[in-house]
């Protein structure tokens, strides 16, 4: 049956559903939900009756989370049909389900998925209808990165809020459990189930490449609260949280997409900072945990990535832990977990090791019949699968899948982007932007004495393709309230004569606003915020990434951190620059020096605010 963009959604006949509601009428509410004690309850003895009926083909399948380009499940664009005939041998979603019998889906920008709501809706529910079709057929577990802030799959108009280290930066827990069920709530109108979100990681290295403003913060209490509340948030939203990267990525130098990260923390230290916030997710509930591809020697001195440890996955998350939930490994495409090992044997070290679910292997053919290889030659049982096959069941049966695995096209209209889910994102903002600097009160920015205001910076690209770029944004933000703003986009590395013009504008403003991202020592951000500082006009910086900045920006009189460049943190930057509101946003992670990273410039906690600002003057 045809899947378009535009088709009706979900009122295609489905006989195939039938036998997934016969064979697990009763499954959701009979199940224990949070508890590993299954199997006296009437519905695991029906997930178990379904395990026993598969092929072993189909129990390999059902481990596997696979990407595939197209925004149609049956009939993708020409240049999506080719993309998948050369990495995966099929030429769409349908032909993926029927060749291997996938378990779960994962949604990407890149691949073309989420264009708009509904189309994504459309897509989820054709995914759905070729899985169903088949002898035995499952609903899938449909999964995507909608993290937030900097990682965001899923664009406007869908409803977009400040990433975890804003939230960090705000310190509410009700912040954090709003944003996962409002999330979640649109997440599952167009069919995705499955978040693999939030970060547990706790951000102790300002040099991190690949975590940074994605963690909540460095004190791991406080990402544990948060991260306990946005898991209650999404689940609420019968959407599974995915807490990552396991056991915490927090302080590497090193990007696991790129390279092979080593952990030197103690199994004491771990204890303090690294587990705490995976604790408090196992007691909140959590559906699935993700794997970090990084050597941890303190947990497990084989030199292996914990993604293949059985010591840390078995041994700690399983026994010491007492999670019982699903399993899922980071990307099997990404380099720190085929450093040491070839593409055939990571996914049967991974299942060994007590993974259950097998995500985006770079050449799913190779990796899908390694398992099926494995288990026929003894090295894997066919019990070891049903293991982990069991434990996904029970998550699908637990979010209602197997009832309703299809949406529709008025509870997309119903729930994503509504006024009232924006206005929350808003207010969320609103307690996340950080005054970090503000001598000689040059904050806020008077309309009236500094009317004319020059943005300049970083146009550093939208994460969802859907935002930006920002000093448009910026200074439209600040024209809605009442500034004559004018964008000169600068880039993160501009040049001398880039410089210069920027200087030359500044002459006719009467203040500049500056958005800085990843500045360092020699980085020619420093220099354009120095030449800018040198005009005499009023100068603010705003740190659209990572706070560290203020350290390498000494002469700037303002600087304020927002934490990522989507359009409702710069929004809400430019409220708080107006003086339309007061910063109430505290950094989460401490600023060392510039000239001696052992000194702290600015502790955890520190966040300036208007005390006694007359609202007239803005």
């Amino acid at each position: 049956m045809p899947d378009t963009s535009t088709g009706s959604t979900g009122s295609t006949a489905r006989p195939s559903r039938r036998t997934v509601l016969a064979a697990t009428a009763g499954v959701t509410t009979s199940l224990a939900v949070g508890g590993s004690a299954h199997a006296a309850t009437p519905g695991d003895r029906r997930l178990r009756a379904l395990v026993s009926g598969m092929t072993l083909e189909e129990k390999v399948g059902q481990l596997f989370v696979m990407r595939v380009y197209g925004h149609s499940a049956t009939a993708p664009d020409q240049a999506d049909i080719d993309a998948n005939l050369s990495e995966i041998g099929v030429r769409t979603a349908a032909e993926l389900i029927a060749r291997y019998r996938v378990g779960g889906i994962i949604y990407f920008t890149w691949t073309h998925n989420t264009r708009d709501p509904h189309q994504i809706a459309d897509l989820s529910n054709g995914i759905q209808r070729a899985s169903l079709e088949q002898p035995r057929g499952l609903p899938l577990l449909i999964a995507t990165d909608q993290e937030h802030g900097i990682v965001c799959r899923v664009g406007r108009p869908a409803t977009l809020f400040p990433g975890a280290m804003a939230v960090g930066a705000g310190g509410s827990r009700s912040d954090a459990r709003a944003l996962g069920r409002i999330s979640g709530a649109e997440l599952r109108a167009i069919g995705i189930n499955q978040d693999y979100s939030p970060d547990a990681d706790v951000n102790v290295n300002p040099a991190n490449p690949v975590i940074g403003v994605r963690s909540f913060g460095a004190d791991p209490d406080a990402v544990a609260g948060l991260v306990a509340a946005e898991v209650k948030g999404y689940q609420s939203s019968r959407v599974a949280a995915t807490a990552k990267h396991f056991p915490g990525h927090g302080d590497t130098a090193v990007d696991s997409h790129y390279g092979f990260p080593v952990i030197t923390h103690s199994r004491e230290l771990w204890e303090r900072l690294d587990a705490v916030p995976f604790r408090a997710a196992i007691r909140a509930g959590i559906d699935s945990i993700m794997t970090a591809h990084i050597q941890f020697p303190a947990l497990d001195d084989s030199g292996d990535p914990a993604t293949l440890s059985h010591p840390i996955l078995t041994g700690i998350l399983r026994e010491e832990l007492g999670y019982d939930g699903v399993v899922v490994t980071d990307s099997l495409g990404m380099e720190g977990v085929r450093t040491k090992y070839g593409d055939d044997r990571v996914p049967v070290l991974a299942l060994k090791a007590g993974v259950d679910q097998l995500l985006n292997p770079p050449t799913l053919d190779v990796a899908w019949n390694a398992v099926l290889k494995a288990v026929q030659d003894g090295e894997l049982t066919e019990a070891r699968l049903d293991e982990s096959i069991l434990r996904i069941l029970r998550l699908k049966a637990k979010l209602g899948i197997l009832d309703q695995p299809y949406v529709s096209p008025s509870g997309v209209d119903r729930v994503v982007g509504t006024p009232a889910h924006l206005a929350a994102a808003d207010r969320v903002a609103d307690r996340t932007t950080t005054l970090l600097v503000n001598e000689g009160a040059v904050l806020p920015l008077s309309r009236r004495t500094h009317n004319r205001i020059l943005v300049v910076g970083a146009d550093p690209a939208s994460p969802s393709g859907t935002t930006g770029p920002p000093t448009t944004v910026l200074a439209g933000a600040l024209t809605e309230l009442g500034f004559k703003a004018t964008a000169l986009p600068t880039g993160t590395a501009p040049s001398a004569a880039t410089i210069t013009k920027a200087v030359t504008a500044a002459q006719d403003a009467d203040a500049v606003v500056v958005a800085t991202y990843n500045v360092t020592a020699a980085s020619s951000q420093k220099t354009l915020v120095e030449r800018l500082v040198g005009t005499g006009r009023p100068v603010v910086a705003l740190a659209v990434r990572n706070p560290y900045d203020v350290a390498q920006l000494p002469t700037v009189p303002g600087c304020l951190a927002s934490y990522s460049w989507t359009d409702v943190e710069l929004r809400a930057a430019a409220r708080v620059v107006a003086g339309r509101v007061n910063p109430r946003g505290k950094l989460p992670v401490p600023v060392q020096r510039a000239d001696d990273p052992t000194q702290v410039l600015y502790p955890i906690g520190h966040g300036l605010s208007y005390q006694t600002y007359d609202t007239d003057r803005a």
